[in-house]
């Protein structure tokens, strides 16, 4: 296991900040600019629509494919490439064929993008959406009782994150696919705080779909994520958008093959060194160890986070306990806003994000985050406070 200063010191970006984002975007090793960069470099040697260039862009896509399909226990067929959480998302719900009186059971916790999709997706196929209260599970109660009290026979999809954005909350995914398959009813789990910090095992929890992106916890770049389907989802599921990637014949002028696996979601041209820079950031957290291992120490960090911030007299963490993820939930008891506080925090070198509901202040742990960073932190909070 290497250094962990020296392991931090391959980020640039910590080298003169506080760093409590990694739920919003993580910082690049220094590794995977490296490899950005080198790719780009190489396209432009080789000719950027050469015949050798195409045959390096197709290796690279089953790489990533692979990599990722690795680390989710999965099989490459079942992984289609995208640019973030949100197309995933999109991906999945548009392909459903709606009726009109079909149900969504949508979590009170979800990111404002996806309620967005969901709420167009009612107007436009006049679809119901039935909203489930999670929230208030956050500190006792259990989401896959309060999931089955909100399920009718018109349900057709469970919307939820498997790890909350806002609060740092994991689901028992596994018991709510159980109890959504019993009613034929399919899940879509948004995993932008999941994929890259929990252990995960997709067909072992029997989720459906599952949207993930690499720039969070895995600090890769910005504009490469992906969606896992099922087998089984993928059998009764359309694509929406299609493009030459999701081609797999093209005999005549007038008619084309699409994939029968994941591969038929994917359109076209994508920025390929950001894959590579993917896969580099990948290996970069490997070395460090597996995933089990670095979930434990974030899980270490962010509980020492909550014991330091919760003893502060004017801070009251979300969760009542110190959450088994990476995300820190508080609200601060001061005049200020939260967004003042923020600003000001930024203003002394520490990068945290306000939330808008519950309205709260987010920090996020990684398994390089160190006390001395979480002290430093609780002392800031003090002195503005």
């Amino acid at each position: 296991m290497p250094d962990l200063h020296q392991h931090r010191q391959q980020f640039p970006a910590l080298a003169h900040k506080t760093y409590f984002n990694y739920g919003g975007q993580g910082p690049l090793p220094q590794s995977s600019l490296n490899a950005i960069l080198d790719s780009y470099h190489q396209g432009d040697r080789q000719g950027p629509f050469s015949l050798a260039q195409g045959q390096w862009e197709t290796g690279i896509i089953q790489k990533l494919r692979g990599a990722i399909a690795a680390e989710l226990q999965a099989q490459p067929q079942n992984i289609a490439l995208t640019e973030n959480v949100t197309a995933g998302c999109n991906i999945a719900l548009w392909g459903i064929d709606w009726q009109p009186g079909d149900e969504i059971l949508l979590g009170d916790c979800e990111h404002p993008g996806i309620v967005g999709i969901v709420q167009e997706i009612a107007a436009r196929f006049d679809v119901k959406i039935r909203i489930c209260p999670l929230f208030d599970t956050l500190n006792g109660g259990d989401p896959t009782a309060a999931i089955a009290q909100h399920l009718t026979p018109q349900t057709r999809l469970l919307v939820i994150s498997h790890l909350f954005w806002n609060t740092g909350q994991i689901l028992p995914l596994k018991e709510i696919c159980t109890l959504c398959h019993s009613q034929n009813i399919l899940v879509l789990v948004d995993a932008a705080q999941s994929f890259g910090m929990l252990p995960l095992d997709l067909p072992g929890l029997g989720v459906d779909f599952y949207a993930f992106t690499g720039h969070k916890w895995w600090c890769g770049p910005a504009g490469v994520g992906g969606l896992y389907i099922s087998t089984e989802a993928i059998a009764q599921h359309r694509p929406t958008f299609i493009g030459w990637r999701g081609v797999t014949q093209w005999e005549t002028t007038t008619e084309v093959a699409l994939a029968q696996d994941a591969r038929c979601y994917e359109v076209a041209t994508s920025a390929y060194p950001l894959y590579v820079g993917l896969m580099e950031a990948i290996h970069f957290h490997q070395q460090w160890g597996d995933t089990a291992s670095r979930y434990q120490q974030i899980c270490d960090r962010s509980a020492y986070c909550w014991e330091k911030l919760n003893a502060l007299p004017q801070v009251q963490c979300l969760k009542a306990t110190p959450p088994a993820s990476g995300l820190v939930s508080f609200q601060v008891d001061t005049a200020q806003s939260h967004s003042d506080i923020v600003k000001a925090l930024e203003a002394q070198g520490f990068c945290l994000r306000t939330i808008r509901f519950p309205d709260c202040i987010r920090a996020c742990t990684h398994y390089f985050t160190t006390t001395a960073d979480i002290d430093q932190l609780a002392i800031a909070l003090t002195t503005l406070t």
